[in-house]
Parts: structure tokens; C-alpha cells; sequence
């Protein structure tokens, strides 16, 4: 299936940079040594897969989902093969005693690339599961940061979202308020990170979700009001090696805006993802309407679908990369713009957010209301509207 087609685009977005930069990528990668965090998501694969076929030292691979790790290693035996460097993976969560074992027994890397993150709108619509996206967002990040300060890694990369600038969702603001703690430990150590569009087809999306719904012989749902950039898995490891290789301390990368990238709905790409697989789009007009039809009418050459306009917390009605008050770079590179950061941070409220979450985490016992009006302290613009409505509550 041809991804770029059914997101609207006729080529890859990086080619260009990437062939200029093509020698020096290869050298620095074939003599350094890597660790990738959170390595078998979708985007930690597609940046283990760009360091792997440039030939590293070393290449550390570690992820909690012992089986995304097993599928990233037949990938990369099916695609590429070996090495000379060491290639090993581990099952490991990073906010673990045994990681720090693991940490603790080696640490010997240039680069550390931290790809773990909880990046679902609809992780936050329970207080446990916010406390969750906290730690894996935030402090595990301010963790592996800290143990690379303390054993003299030379460049510390993670991801970040184009939904942290100007967030109108709890994800979004945990990735802003990740950024504030990148701003405070790059005094200490060299940082780099990126913002990006949706990556069209990675797991756990609405895109991967059409897969899963014709597997199933379901009916296939999309908001039709919800516009958003979309990069294909191989742009997402392109832009995250490119970031950590070049990137000047607190550099933030993200894809710059021309005619090949453009805004897209999911109804759009619905339509034209069941063309591609030899069916034309139903419209229903209810989900009950939409699982009956399903019965029946793919048999006749067409799939129910069902779009709606987006009405639960935290979508926002259209995505960027910056805002207003940065400073960027547009020039250093064809298709990739740089947001250009001073260490600007607030130590008093990033101390009083690491003590509230703590005291909140110790007694066991906290609100949604609570780790939202905390939010509303770090980021004053916060553009959160509860209402009431998630997307666990539709089909």
C-alpha cells in the first residue's frame, strides 16, 4: 500500500537533506554508539532502522513491549540484516530498578535517543492514567537525562510534539512541560529534540486502526472536521537521526511547511485508504446503521463508514510546529525548519511541579482536577477545554 498516496503527497519530504548530509551522517553514525529508549514504537523502529543501516559501534535497543521488540528485530534481519557493530535489544521499562541495573552495568554511549513516551489524546481522560503519562513523559525523560549527565553522554535526543506548541491537550502539555526540563538539563549536557506530524499508520493511531478494522470486518469511523500533518514512519526516523546528528544544543527540528506537506482529514484518507484496497466508501449516519451494514454490503464492493464531527477533549482544530514567540532557523536546511532556544526556565516552578506530583504520587490519592489545574500553573495560555467527552466513549 502506498502510504504517501493515501496521505496526499507524491514524495518523500527529506530526500533532499538527507543526500546532502548522506557522507557525514554515515561517518558519524558508523563510529559512534547508540542507545534508542522506547525503541520498538513505531517511531523508536524507524529510528533504530535509520542508525542500523548506516553500520553504528553500537546500537542498544530497549522497549517495554517485549513484542514490538521481537518484530523490530525480524524487520531489521528481513530488510537489512547484520552488523559488525553490537546490536543487542532489551525488554526493559525505563522507569525500572532493573534499567538502572542495566544502565549501571554499561552507559557507554555517544548518543542516547529517547523515543518512550504516552502519546494518546485518550490517555488522559482518567486521573491514573494522566499520573502515568507524567512519569513516562516527563520524568522518566528528567531520569535518562540525568543518568547521561552523570556518565558524560555526549548528545541526549527525545521526542517532543507539534502538539506541545500552543497545547490544547493534556499529551501536548506534558510534551511543553518536558521541554522546560530539557531547557533546565541543557546547562549540563547537549540537547536536541523534534516536532512532528502524525505518523501515519503507527500503531495505536486511527490510521493503524483501519488496518485493524477491515482484519475484523468492521465498520470504519473518522472524524470528518479534525485536519492534520501527517509524515510516513521513515520521515519520523529521518527527522529524529537528523536532529540528534546536527542539532545545536536545545535545537527543536520539525518539517517544514510547503506544498507536499498539507493538512488532511481522516475521512479523506478513509476514502481513499478503501480505494486503494477495492472498496467505495458507505456513508452511514449511525454506528448501529454502520455494524449491520457491515454484514452485507462488503460483499457488494462497498465498507460502511461512519463520519462524524469531533466532539471529546483535547483535539485541537489545527496543528503547528511553532509559535509565534520563537525564533527559528529556515535556512540551515531545504525541508527542515529549526526552533532556536536559549536556556530559559523557571527552576521555582519546575521544583514546585516535581514537589506537587511527588506529594500527590506519596499519598496515593489525587484528581484530575488537581494535575489539570497544576498544568494550568506551567503553561498560564493552556488551551484546555473539558467536555466531558473522550474517545473511549465512541466506536
Amino acid at each position: 500500500m502506498d502510504i504517501l498516496k493515501l496521505i496526499g503527497r507524491e514524495k518523500e519530504l527529506f530526500t533532499e537533506d538527507i543526500e546532502t548530509n548522506k557522507k557525514e551522517l554515515e561517518t558519524v553514525v558508523n563510529a559512534s554508539k547508540f542507545l534508542v529508549i522506547g525503541g520498538a514504537g513505531s517511531i523508536g523502529q524507524a529510528v533504530t532502522k535509520e542508525i542500523f543501516k548506516r553500520n553504528p559501534r553500537k546500537l542498544h535497543v530497549v522497549d517495554i513491549s517485549e513484542n514490538n521488540m521481537v518484530e523490530l528485530v525480524r524487520d531489521i534481519r528481513s530488510s537489512f540484516g547484520y552488523i559488525e557493530g553490537d546490536f543487542q535489544t532489551f525488554a526493559l521499562d525505563i522507569g525500572s530498578v532493573e534499567y538502572d541495573a542495566f544502565w549501571n552495568s554499561d552507559g557507554d554511549y555517544d548518543y542516547v535517543l529517547n523515543l518512550s513516551a504516552l502519546k494518546h489524546v485518550r490517555s488522559e481522560k482518567d486521573p491514573f492514567t494522566l499520573m502515568r503519562m507524567i512519569d513516562v513523559n516527563i520524568f522518566n525523560t528528567e531520569k535518562t537525562i540525568q543518568q547521561s549527565i552523570d556518565k558524560g553522554i555526549k548528545k541526549y535526543f527525545c521526542v517532543s510534539t507539534d502538539k506541545a506548541a500552543n497545547p490544547a491537550n493534556m499529551m501536548g502539555a506534558s510534551k511543553r512541560i518536558m521541554e522546560m526540563y530539557l531547557m533546565k538539563y541543557s546547562q549540563e549536557i547537549n540537547i536536541s529534540t523534534a516536532r512532528f506530524a502524525n505518523v501515519a499508520f503507527s500503531d495505536g493511531s486511527l490510521l493503524h486502526g483501519f488496518n485493524q478494522r477491515i482484519q475484523k470486518r468492521q465498520p470504519i469511523v473518522a472524524p470528518n472536521d479534525v485536519r492534520r500533518y501527517f509524515v510516513i514512519p521513515q520521515e519520523s526516523g529521518e527527522l529524529c537521526l537528523m536532529s540528534c546528528i546536527f542539532g545545536d544544543n536545545r535545537d527543536i527540528f520539525f518539517p517544514k511547511l510547503n506544498e507536499d506537506l498539507h493538512m488532511i482529514t481522516f475521512s479523506e484518507i478513509a476514502v481513499k485508504y478503501l480505494k486503494e484496497i477495492g472498496y467505495k466508501s458507505y456513508l452511514c449516519k449511525t454506528e448501529d446503521e454502520a455494524r449491520k451494514l457491515i454484514t452485507t454490503i462488503p460483499e457488494q464492493g462497498e465498507w460502511p463508514c461512519l463520519f462524524t464531527t469531533s466532539d471529546t477533549t483535547g483535539e485541537k482544530d489545527f496543528e503547528e510546529f511553532f509559535t509565534e514567540n520563537e525564533t527559528l532557523d529556515l535556512d540551515r536546511f531545504e525541508n527542515l525548519g529549526i526552533v532556536k532556544n536559549e536556556a530559559v526556565f523557571d527552576n521555582l516552578k519546575l521544583q514546585h511541579f516535581s514537589n506537587t506530583i511527588n506529594t500527590l504520587k506519596s499519598g496515593k490519592n489525587w484528581t484530575k482536577e488537581q494535575i489539570v489545574n497544576l498544568f494550568f500553573e506551567m503553561i498560564p495560555n493552556f488551551d484546555y477545554i473539558e467536555k466531558g467527552k473522550f474517545l473511549d466513549a465512541k466506536m
